[in-house]
């Protein structure tokens, strides 16, 4: 094994679970999606390695790449034809808590945004990510980052008020 597969293999098992988590987020908890796109990233973080280790930040190389796979996945023309099915499938009824409940209606609302303001919310209020480093991660301006985040969680507002006062207390 070569010092830049010992580093790439160091890293991945270092990483790999707080990228699928962060990858689950930006797909609004779509764990088949998720996987896909954290091995979409891995491979082409591997194939640029040197450029990852020289990058002067790493983290937000490595959430750039993310997001990019994400873009990527969503312009697939496969992905944009819908699926017709003949019955809907069974769906198991869950003796939830309330905060289940809670986690699962944020869930739905993500979904509902367009991927890039999903990844706006998750890089913000998920992992607390300034508007430099979200514009940074997203290849996108800081005022971008601000006005998705706004029309985001007006969004979030609507669908989830008066179930969430979290949402309500100056998150902006």
């Amino acid at each position: 094994m070569t010092d830049r597969d010992e580093q790439f293999h160091d890293f991945v098992l270092a990483r790999r679970a707080q990228l699928v988590r962060t990858a689950t987020l930006l797909t609004a908890g779509d764990r088949h999606l998720a996987e896909d796109l954290v091995q979409q990233t891995l491979t082409k973080l591997y194939v640029g390695w040197p450029a990852f280790r020289r990058a002067d930040n790493p983290e937000g190389y490595v959430r750039r790449a993310l997001v990019n796979a994400l873009t990527d996945e969503r312009r697939r023309i496969w992905r944009r034809r819908e699926r017709s099915m003949a019955q809907l499938p069974d769906v198991p009824a869950q003796a939830g808590s309330v905060e289940a409940d809670g986690a699962e209606r944020l869930r739905r609302a993500l979904k509902d945004l367009p991927p890039r303001m999903r990844a706006a919310v998750v890089f913000r209020y998920f992992y607390d990510l300034g508007v430099a480093e979200t514009a940074d991660a997203l290849g996108c301006s800081e005022g971008t980052v601000k006005s998705q985040t706004a029309r985001a969680l007006d969004r979030l507002r609507a669908v989830l008020t008066p179930h969430a006062p979290f949402l309500h207390q100056g998150v902006n």
